[in-house]
């Protein structure tokens, strides 16, 4: 079953009132439990710039609403430290290029990437997958004791797993994207994580 793009859009914006009511959360987060204030001081990118990449998020989602991308495309907006991760599926070149403009629009954004996929149509059965894929790779890295799990931030798309967020080194950051491609149905793995700064000496 193909989703048309009415389809699309009423989906994206239940999803997309889900995440404003769980406004700590994230919406592909790789997060056990736990109050969403505690979630966020703990991250290591902390809770002032948790809450200025929400902020961004936010913006730009609303941009994306104004001017109907959202009814047109299947695009995602993942934010992390100002750096704005978009993911989805297009048919026209056109709106990709669009969104990345819109995104730089929004107030604090350091880099935007690119990772709209061309894709003719998106599949309830996609969708589903891609779903499951977040979710399993969600829990092995959350049950990792060697991967500080919140600091990831996941978006599947098309059996395409983006990553994004903070690694406390190379060593973390290998077992992460190891994980990911060891999840059923998963073809590939893009890796936009940056590893932690070394403390001052």
């Amino acid at each position: 079953m193909t989703l048309n793009p009415d389809t699309s859009f009423a989906v994206k914006r239940l999803l997309m009132a889900a995440a404003l009511l769980l406004p700590l959360t994230g919406c592909a987060a790789a997060v056990g439990g736990g109050a969403a204030v505690g979630v966020a001081a703990v991250q290591e990118r902390g809770i002032k710039t948790r809450v200025s990449d929400l902020k961004i998020e936010t913006m730009i989602l609303k941009e994306f609403l104004v001017t109907e991308i959202k009814s047109l495309a299947v695009i995602d907006v993942e934010v992390y430290e100002g750096r704005v991760l978009l993911t989805g599926t297009t048919t026209k070149t056109k709106l990709a290029d669009q969104a990345v403009a819109l995104s730089w629009k929004a107030d604090g954004v350091k880099e935007v990437i690119n990772e709209i996929q061309l894709s003719k149509s998106s599949t309830v059965a996609n969708y589903a997958k891609d779903t499951w894929i977040t979710t399993q790779l969600t829990t092995k890295l959350t049950l990792d004791e060697d991967v500080l799990s919140i600091n990831y931030a996941i978006e599947t798309v098309n059996g395409t797993v983006y990553l994004i967020g903070i690694a406390q080194d190379k060593k973390e950051l290998g077992r992460v994207i190891a994980h990911a491609g060891n999840v059923q149905y998963v073809r590939n793995v893009v890796n936009h994580v940056r590893i932690k700064d070394p403390p001052p000496s």
